[in-house]
């Protein structure tokens, strides 16, 4: 399996291509609430929120955030009954070290869970496992500060900087998972590279069936922490 993964990481190149100043506009959702009606006369603004604090696979880049997982996450939530409001909050480009930077603007308001998907782009720059783990653990402490539940993504590394770094990298993710007694989501892209189907042209990032795929296997992570409202 690891074998596997480590020869669909040499497709990833493609992530970091984007720096996150150069974001289109649509790929970087805004945090302000959207007052769009859902079922039961509640509207999105007065719903808890659940940020997806990520990078261009939370932005949706190339696809749009309308169809990014965090939309798609947000029907699967109106759909099984549960009022919640989805912020995209992903950054095409983006690093643990720039998302350390914005994240607590992404924390305001009534934040109940955070999905943190970060670390693609660490890997591929080769930063130094123990400055992402740091940056993670800045971010996932802050969160259940703020007594919000946070659900961790894992990210794998290419092997462009050694068997040891992609290894360590590997588990950094299940070490901080253990920690701070998280969910860890495998890495997404594990079962959706294979399929050119769920890839955009670029190889690197999921088209709108990838991003539903993606959503798919957020989706048995974040349902237990919740809460259905009468």
């Amino acid at each position: 399996m690891w074998t596997r993964t480590i020869v669909l990481l040499a497709l990833l190149a493609g992530i970091t291509a984007m720096p996150a100043s150069s974001a289109p506009q649509n790929e970087t959702a805004s945090s302000e609430p959207q007052n769009e009606p859902v079922a039961h006369g509640f509207s999105r603004a007065e719903s808890p929120r659940i940020v997806a604090l990520g990078d261009s696979l939370t932005s949706g880049r190339g696809i749009g955030a309308d169809n990014a997982y965090p939309a798609v996450l947000q029907t699967r939530l109106e759909d099984s009954g549960y009022h919640y409001q989805v912020i995209n909050a992903g950054v095409s480009g983006d690093t643990s070290a720039r998302a350390l930077r914005r994240y607590r603007d992404a924390l305001g308001g009534n934040v109940k869970i955070l999905i943190v998907a970060l670390g693609a782009n660490d890997g591929l720059r080769g930063v130094p496992v123990e400055q992402l783990t740091s940056h993670l653990s800045t971010i996932i402490e802050e969160a259940q500060r703020r007594d919000i539940s946070v659900v961790l993504v894992g990210m794998d590394a290419l092997p462009m900087h050694g068997w040891g770094y992609t290894v360590a990298f590997h588990r950094a993710y299940e070490d901080l998972a253990s920690r701070y007694g998280i969910p860890l989501v495998p890495f997404v892209l594990m079962k959706i590279m294979t399929d050119a189907s769920l890839m955009q042209s670029d190889r690197a990032h999921p088209n709108e069936a990838g991003a539903r795929a993606i959503a798919d296997l957020i989706w048995p992570y974040l349902e237990p922490l919740l809460v259905k409202t009468p």
